[in-house]
């Protein structure tokens, strides 16, 4: 993806103030702005490697959503929306009047709302593995999504399923096991979730898109399938779409060097912008 000597810029970790919430976030690099919004089974963290590699092209910035990482924690009576009006009070904090946004699974399905509701603030849109686009999702995550189990399950089961989520890796690092294993995780699961499925789906909104939109899913994605993707390409106006064979939910960790080049691809590099 690029040079030996060109190596990419430091990532560092900052904190902001957006509204009365405390938040955690990492950003480097340098040229046209370039947010990535995480998933809900864990934080920006999760996107370190790739922000290395897409820092010699753009200025990262990859927000901790409120509750997760080292970002303050709202409470469980929250909407999508809430989320959404996080990520524009983020961008205005930092002053970014119009930038390019990434987002990973719930993270792409709060991408995919801002989009909607402010169209003109963004430059390109990159939707890996989305919620929202189709009304299928992982049994077990709509067990764990559950308004029964949340009420009922106490600090004590979920000190277990976090145990069991730690064994599963420990002994079987390839399976994808992405628990929502906080309250709060389990609020937003149970918020966007029911036991029949995903509770929104946009795919009927999809034509509203105006920028530019890539598409990116790993093939065996046990928890949002592909086929939400082929759908989707079929809708939106301006649309890539890359599958990666033989990946899963979290296809920008399996496969780093080649998605942070696709998004390159895509997006363009820092001396074409």
């Amino acid at each position: 993806m690029r040079d030996k000597d060109d190596m990419p810029n430091r990532i560092d970790s900052k904190k902001i103030k957006v509204g009365q919430l405390d938040v955690q976030y990492l950003s480097g690099g340098e040229g046209e702005p370039l947010v990535v919004i995480h998933g809900g089974g864990n934080g920006a963290r999760a996107w370190m490697d790739n922000l290395a590699e897409l820092s010699t092209h753009y200025t990262v910035y990859a927000p901790d959503l409120p509750g997760f990482g080292r970002s303050q924690p709202i409470s469980d009576d929250f909407q999508v929306s809430d989320f959404v009006d996080f990520v524009e009070g983020f961008a205005s904090s930092l002053e970014l009047e119009r930038f390019h946004l990434v987002g990973h699974s719930l993270g792409g399905g709060i991408a995919l709302h801002y989009a909607l509701k402010f169209p003109h603030k963004i430059g390109r849109l990159v939707l890996v593995s989305s919620m929202f686009l189709g009304k299928e999702i992982a049994l077990w995550t709509r067990f764990l999504s559950s308004s029964a189990l949340f009420r009922s399950l106490g600090e004590a089961g979920i000190a277990v399923f976090k145990a069991v989520g730690w064994l599963v890796r420990l002994l079987y690092a390839p399976f994808e096991f992405v628990l929502p294993f906080s309250r709060l995780q389990m609020g937003i699961g149970r918020t966007v979730i029911t036991l029949q499925g995903q509770t929104t789906v946009l795919l009927n909104r999809l034509s509203e898109l105006v920028m530019p939109t890539l598409l990116v899913w790993g093939a065996r994605d046990a928890i949002v399938p592909a086929r939400h993707a082929y759908a989707a390409a079929q809708v939106i106006p301006d649309c890539k779409l890359h599958v990666f064979d033989g990946c899963g939910h979290s296809v920008y960790r399996q496969r780093v060097p080649e998605f942070s080049q696709l998004l390159v691809n895509f997006i363009g590099r820092r001396e074409d912008l």
